[in-house]
């Protein structure tokens, strides 16, 4: 049975969040690095196919959420790890937790990896300083340390991730910037070049299947609304997709209007090429790399409630343990980042295994289980359509890791994940 104590600890969280502040926090969560691939995903596929495509994901993650939503509702959990024990004792905690801490492990070592390579070009651009020289400010390795200790590590020692809804409402207009300097620039730029246009479209699947991870905070951020309710959470999640997939298809538009297909698979990169010291693209490559930073807090409030679920499940919270996993996630992380950047690589395989879990496999099958069977039994309509998404997840998996295992072997990297 769940422990009531656990129970408790989640009433010491109950609602001080607002709707507003609830939905820039599920949005920052969704807005991960992926923002910078999918120009290139859309030239892959053309303007009609990526938005059928990326509206389908779009209304699967919602559809996902209502399940977990609806699973958490029934016996009054509110943890992911929680369901996973509910679902299948302890090996269900265990694989829920597990799969959280690597999927968001690997998205804050991308957002610090974006950190590392774009920031000492950005300052050197800025300072028109010689991109040889060996001074500290142009070492990433030294940024990526100091970005984490002043800026990330504060955010995430709050006790409360509703406390971050300022920064990540500040993210969010971070992205805005992003995308009306991208849509100003389409019309200034305007690179066209007529060959054919190769349709690698199966490879842009995983990239869309991946856009709108956010399922790991969904059940965090619900536990600190204010006046709760399965109905208001749904509302929250279903601004934050809509408002998340109007960047992304605009944000893709543009990219791809401006480089048609000579678009590289990191939108920054392709502008950058053409002129590295144009003061706009400077400011967006700013704007990013801010909103990127911003993000990292909200991704490691799950991975550390995951640790605790794990490690600790019947201990009230504790300050020393909350600082304590933060710091030793963050000095991880960076450590990740300076001296095994290969390791990314890994991350990939990791994210095409744990994400497809966290968005389709376990609220599915969570549902299945947790559901009473005289309420739906399992030929009900609800059981077998939740039953076709598990199938789902399972074909992104392998889908997602066959392109990862070809690219490795032809050498290219166009599988990239969406966080």
């Amino acid at each position: 049975a769940f422990p009531l104590k656990n129970y408790q600890i989640l009433l010491q969280f109950e609602g001080k969040t607002s709707f507003g502040m609830s939905v820039f926090n599920l949005g920052n969560a969704i807005m991960g690095s992926g923002i910078l691939g999918l120009a290139y995903a859309m030239a892959n596929t053309g303007i009609l196919l990526f938005l059928f495509l990326l509206t389908a994901v779009a209304l699967l993650s919602c559809y996902s959420i209502h399940l977990m939503l609806k699973t958490s509702g029934i016996v009054g959990i509110r943890a992911y790890e929680e369901l996973g024990y509910r679902a299948f004792g302890t090996p269900g905690k265990m694989a829920a937790g597990i799969a959280i801490t690597l999927q968001n492990i690997g998205a804050m070592s991308s957002y610090l990896y974006i950190v590392k390579s774009e920031l000492p070009l950005v300052i050197q651009a800025f300072l028109k300083a010689d991109p040889n020289s060996d001074v500290w400010y142009l070492n990433g390795n030294y940024l990526v340390v100091m970005v984490s200790a002043s800026v990330i590590l504060p955010l995430a020692l709050m006790k409360q991730l509703g406390y971050l809804g300022y920064t990540s409402g500040f993210s969010l207009s971070c992205m805005v910037f992003f995308l009306t300097a991208v849509s100003w620039t389409s019309g200034s730029l305007f690179v066209y070049n007529n060959s054919a246009l190769c349709l690698q479209t199966a490879y842009t699947i995983p990239i869309l299947a991946f856009a709108f991870v956010c399922h790991p905070e969904v059940l965090p951020i619900y536990t600190e609304l204010r006046n709760p309710t399965k109905k208001k959470m749904q509302k929250v999640s279903n601004v934050s997709i809509f408002v998340m997939y109007s960047m992304y298809f605009l944000a893709a538009l543009f990219g791809y209007l401006t480089f048609y297909e000579n678009v590289e698979p990191e939108l920054l990169h392709t502008y950058s090429r053409i002129d590295p010291y144009d003061t706009l693209i400077l400011c967006v490559r700013v704007a990013v790399l801010t909103a990127v930073t911003l993000t990292v807090p909200i991704v490691l409030f799950p991975v550390r409630r995951a640790i605790q679920h794990m490690i600790f499940p019947s201990k009230s919270f504790n300050w020393l343990r909350h600082i304590s996993i933060a710091l030793i996630l963050l000095m991880f992380i960076n450590m990740l980042v300076i001296f095994a950047p290969n390791i990314l690589g890994i991350f990939g395989i990791i994210g095409a295994t744990s994400a497809p879990c966290l968005i389709f496999i376990f609220p599915a099958v969570f549902y299945i289980r947790i559901v009473p069977r005289e309420d739906e039994p399992l030929t009900s309509l609800p059981k077998i359509i939740a039953l076709c998404f598990t199938a789902m997840g399972v074909s992104f998996m392998v889908m997602s890791l066959s392109f990862i295992f070809m690219d490795w072997t032809s050498g290219t990297s166009r599988a990239a994940g969406g966080h």
